[in-house]
């Protein structure tokens, strides 16, 4: 699974055969610039989701839940999540675990809804559990992520993802559900794995987490890329003749005589 977040790198995403695409919440941050997965809207998530599934002929498309979708008011979920399924063409959205997550992801089910769930470390929450950093580090912390996994699972998550817990966590958790777990930064012994497309591509800035590898380091590329076409502009070099239109010279005499123009 991979996020994307725009219809061209979505259509690339597709064309390599990635399972799953998660619409993330995560387009905050790496689209928007803001601070906080929280800060994100409903209509930006679904005219994002839109976009995306323009693109994708084969893969899953995942949508993520923003935070006021189903934790500000929870009696709200349904009907949010809804639109994400008929007005964007998702196959599935995502929620992060809070306490009344259980009861939202029934009601999701229940009205039809596939629901992908999230444990571990969970974005939108990220000031209650002490900023973003590992969870269940210790053994009281990892028993509630594993009960929380296994409560998602039995409120009908059809998958689940891990995020930044020890491995030996992950391992348990995925030995124990009868649903798919998709670990990002959770070690190897997950069903399957998902990442930040942008930062497996090397194109976000500062330090990466931990657990992620970039695959391209696309940034540098950019930036030369970028330089290059700004010296070939202020040295005229483009755009030369292969990217220039020309005009018939018989239509150029004409337009200069009724212009009254001299070259």
């Amino acid at each position: 699974m991979l996020t994307a977040y725009d219809h061209t790198l979505a259509s690339l995403v597709d064309r390599a055969g990635v399972d799953i695409i998660l619409v993330g919440d995560s387009l905050a941050n790496v689209i928007l610039g803001l601070e906080s997965t929280v800060e994100v809207d409903l209509q930006t998530m679904l005219r994002h989701a839109r976009a995306v599934r323009r693109a994708v002929s084969r893969a899953m498309v995942v949508g993520d839940m923003p935070f006021v979708a189903y934790q500000v008011n929870p009696r709200e979920a349904v009907t949010n999540a809804r639109r994400f399924v008929e007005e964007a063409g998702c196959e599935a959205v995502k929620v992060e675990w809070f306490d009344g997550c259980p009861d939202v992801t029934r009601d999701m089910v229940s009205a039809g809804i596939p629901v992908m769930g999230h444990v571990g470390l969970t974005p939108q929450r990220a000031r209650e559990l002490g900023g973003l950093r590992l969870q269940g580090k210790d053994a009281d912390t990892a028993l509630a992520v594993i009960q929380q996994a296994e409560a998602l699972q039995e409120a009908g998550c059809f998958s689940v993802v891990l995020e930044c817990v020890p491995a030996v966590v992950a391992r348990i958790i995925t030995s124990r559900l009868r649903v798919p777990t998709i670990g990002i930064g959770a070690g190897p012994d997950c069903d399957g794995q998902v990442l930040v497309l942008h930062d497996l591509l090397g194109l976000t800035a500062g330090r990466r987490p931990k657990f992620v590898k970039a695959y391209a380091r696309l940034a540098e590329a950019v930036v030369a890329a970028i330089r290059e076409f700004g010296e070939d502009v202020r040295q005229q070099k483009f755009p030369a003749a292969a990217q220039t239109y020309q005009m018939s010279s018989e239509e150029r005499a004409r337009l200069k005589q009724m212009v009254h123009w001299e070259e």
